[in-house]
């Protein structure tokens, strides 16, 4: 994998594991140091992705091509037709002025197979916005990663549930554990195992029969949102 790998001690990756969590609540915009989290608590969560991967036709051959959601391999996205899911991913990007190469590289794995993972798991997160239909504010990021620790059973998602709840205001808490929370739950158990998804074979089908290939229970709109 792209990108200098660094290989920690136990007693390092606990210190490394605890700054970033410190610092990931002090300001939560620090992508790097909620990745880095992601990594030194995540090492098991990864290895069970892993196996799974390795235990499903279509997760082989993520795990034999390693496709990366970067702007030079997934820009195909913006040439499908109205309705596909690549075309829903594109305006999804496109809307929010986002790109595909803004994600932080993994440093923390001891596999380059397990760096794959993590890389993987970080760059379909705007592939499951997609899918579940989720927006990215505060309430929509916090209730993704109730899906991502469901699917993964990540600790740092738990930690983001946490620490993303504890920011809401009163309206917003209720409004999340009564409406996206329970949501949310189900969603990320129903559907298929989404990390052994070859998502870019998928971008010319329609976004609705994906959804329901996948087993995905889109959020339910909210007004109130």
């Amino acid at each position: 994998m792209q990108g200098a790998r660094v290989s920690l001690k136990g007693w390092q990756q606990a210190a490394v594991a605890f700054g970033s969590a410190f610092g990931a609540l002090l300001d939560p915009r620090r992508a790097d140091l909620i990745a880095a989290l992601g990594e030194t608590t995540g090492k098991p969560a990864f290895q069970r992705v892993l196996h799974r991967m390795r235990n499903s036709a279509e997760g082989r051959d993520v795990l034999l091509d390693r496709p990366r959601v970067i702007s030079t391999q997934v820009s195909h996205a913006w040439d499908m037709p109205q309705n596909t899911f690549g075309a829903a991913y594109a305006q999804f990007m496109g809307s929010r002025n986002f790109s595909p190469d803004d994600r932080p590289p993994v440093r923390f794995m001891d596999t380059d197979e397990l760096a794959y993972v993590a890389t993987r798991a970080r760059e379909v997160h705007d592939f499951w916005h997609v899918l579940f239909g989720l927006p990215t504010n505060l309430i929509g990021e916090t209730a993704l990663k109730v899906i991502e620790f469901e699917q993964m059973f990540l600790p740092m998602c738990m930690l983001s549930v946490a620490g993303g709840s504890a920011r809401f205001s009163e309206k917003q808490r209720t409004l999340f554990f009564q409406h996206y929370f329970p949501w949310a739950t189900k969603a990320g158990i129903k559907c298929t195992d989404l990390m052994s998804v070859y998502y870019e074979k998928h971008f010319h089908e329609d976004l609705e029969e994906v959804r329901r290939n996948w087993g995905i229970i889109p959020c339910p709109k909210r007004s109130s949102v």
